[in-house]
């Protein structure tokens, strides 16, 4: 039991960790992503996006970490769902790491071939891409269908809060799923699909960190 709750509080810390990282490297990428061209043209902040890169490399470590410090718990509850989600923590890393990459090609191109802009453009893209298949349309299934439901069966944490995972997941999925097929876009009223996804994760982080 004391080995459990440790386990718990390990995976709390180590979700808080992916939650900080990836709106961090979100936030510092965006001069890259709203503006290639310009960037590779003009006086970019590499060291912003080597930071950026960085806290997205971080973000890898911790989401496996997740999934892996989880599994002897949730294997518990149902061995199937807890390889699945170890399985949807490393694509989503996959598709993560792939994109820091990319954007790491953006500044490589300033450096050496500022006259680029359309490469420059087309890495941006890329980024973009894995953006939307990584935490766009693997997180729904990993930590919102997944999670919520084995959180929802074990009653590790307040089955009422695991709500939040069972319907946001699929609520994020269908926004996603729209920008994929060019519904709509990311941004405007269709952004606040994510709300009750972002509430799950945040509260799912705090209370094992604090509770295990």
């Amino acid at each position: 039991m004391a080995d459990d709750q440790r386990n718990a509080r390990i995976f709390g810390v180590l979700f808080i960790i992916t939650f900080i990282t990836s709106i961090g490297a979100l936030a510092l990428f965006q001069s890259v992503l709203d503006d290639p061209a310009g960037y590779i043209a003009g006086g970019g902040k590499d060291n912003q996006i080597y930071l950026g890169a960085f806290l997205d490399f971080l973000l890898v470590l911790a989401n496996v970490g997740t999934a892996v410090v989880l599994y002897r718990i949730a294997s518990r509850q149902n061995e199937t769902l807890a390889i699945g989600y170890v399985a949807a923590r490393i694509i989503e890393s996959v598709f993560i790491a792939v994109g820091i990459i990319f954007v790491l090609g953006v500044v490589s191109l300033r450096q050496d071939s500022p006259d680029a802009a359309d490469l420059a453009i087309s890495l941006a893209a890329l980024k973009d891409w894995c953006q939307l298949f990584g935490p766009g349309l693997v997180v729904p299934f990993g930590n919102g269908l997944i999670l919520g439901y084995l959180m929802y069966k074990s009653g590790l944490v307040p089955r009422r809060m695991a709500w939040f995972g069972l319907i946001g997941g699929p609520l994020l999925l269908f926004g996603d799923f729209g920008v994929l097929f060019d519904w709509w876009d990311q941004t405007g009223a269709i952004s606040l699909l994510v709300i009750p996804e972002f509430i799950w994760e945040a509260f799912l982080g705090i209370y094992c960190a604090i509770w295990g």
